[in-house]
């Protein structure tokens, strides 16, 4: 029998459970019900902290999200040169979704994209939630790409555009990745942004 932990324990519990559920199975599929059974929490409980499922994955996005910024943070640090910034950045995604894949057995890509592309006209919470965070992580790699710049590494023109587009070139292969199963086709994701940017 499982014994309820602290108030806030079951809070954090009831977060990783519903972005973990969600992100392995889809946002329509997964139920409260199955997102308490997983977090060893009453359903009491689960209305006690959230009104619904709809506010508990949004909290659970903005989680996740606060969990991941350090390492973000620390690969996007001005003392680190641009290039390598950016060949974290690459390398940080594979090694993650690597990680996922061995602990569930298939490729999960993008967590933030796959809910957003499956409930951004139906729940503008989310979308909202799920925007914030990509404009956040796109500016880590403009940050990156204008220092390059400014050092003459690369030959992109326009940082701002190059972000957007390396930001998309990455959610489009881990979304492929997650489709075909491959997390082969993840490894090679940094030499291959190198040649886009001209480097």
């Amino acid at each position: 029998m499982q014994i309820m932990g602290r108030v806030s324990d079951a809070k954090l519990r009831l977060l990783d459970a519903a972005i973990e559920l969600v992100w392995r199975h889809s946002y329509g599929a997964v139920t409260v019900d199955m997102i308490c059974e997983a977090a060893g929490v009453k359903k009491g409980s689960f209305y006690h902290f959230f009104k619904s499922k709809n506010e508990l994955v949004a909290a659970g996005i903005e989680h996740q999200w606060q969990r991941t910024r350090p390492e973000y943070d620390r690969m996007f640090s001005a003392s680190v040169p641009p290039l390598e910034r950016l060949r974290a950045f690459f390398d940080f995604n594979y090694k993650t979704q690597k990680c996922m894949k061995d602990k569930c057995g298939c490729v999960l890509g993008c967590p933030f994209s796959s809910i957003g592309t499956e409930v951004i006209t139906q729940e503008p919470v989310l979308r909202d939630a799920i925007l914030a965070i990509q404009k956040s992580k796109i500016r880590y790699i403009e940050t990156a790409l204008r220092d390059a710049q400014a050092e003459k590494l690369t030959h992109a023109k326009d940082p701002a555009a190059s972000a957007r587009a390396l930001y998309l070139f990455t959610e489009g292969a881990m979304g492929q990745a997650r489709i075909t199963n491959d997390i082969e086709m993840l490894r090679t994701l940094g030499d291959d942004a190198m040649k886009l940017l001209g480097v």
